[in-house]
């Protein structure tokens, strides 16, 4: 039997998102997350390398969430082909650690990926590669979730998403 947790559904349940774009550095990235009225989610823009940039994201803040009694998240979602990441945090500090997940995406079709906890990697200061020596991630002291797109991948992007669970396989 699985269990499941709903974190977002967009229709019912859903958090307040705001765009983090490399406009913070100087870049002039574009992105926003929009939700139509059938409960879908769209997170969309244009990721631009100009002006040293490369980098577009979606982020969630919210009450510390116990996910413990679980393994992974599932998103539901459908790409443009492009590679995404997942991002969770355990703590506010902007600059802080963040644990990672990157996953490929199939251009027009739905599907449902899986995100183990045990491959959410720690990254300090938003870099890509895992830091060693790092805490793992604590599913017990979840704040905040993101979406990203990066990796030197300009152009237009668009990614739906129709709802995000914690699950116990």
């Amino acid at each position: 039997m699985v269990a499941e947790h709903i974190i977002c559904d967009f229709e019912n349940r859903c958090l307040e998102w705001r765009n983090v774009d490399d406009t913070v550095m100087g870049g002039s990235s574009k992105s926003s997350l929009l939700v139509d009225d059938s409960g879908l989610a769209t997170f969309a823009g244009r990721l631009s390398l100009d002006r040293n940039g490369g980098f577009a994201s979606v982020r969630t803040v919210f009450e510390t969430q116990d996910y413990s009694g679980y393994d992974r998240f599932r998103i539901r979602l459908k790409g443009d082909g492009r590679r995404y990441d997942f991002r969770v945090r355990n703590n506010a500090d902007a600059d802080g650690l963040v644990y990672g997940c990157a996953f490929e995406t199939v251009s027009g079709e739905w599907s449902e990926v899986d995100l183990p906890f045990s491959g959410l990697l720690p990254l300090a200061g938003g870099r890509e590669e895992p830091q060693s020596g790092d805490r793992p991630f604590d599913s017990s002291n979840v704040i905040q979730i993101c979406f990203l797109v990066a990796e030197q991948q300009k152009g237009n992007f668009n990614l739906q998403i129709d709802w995000i669970k914690a699950v116990r396989a």
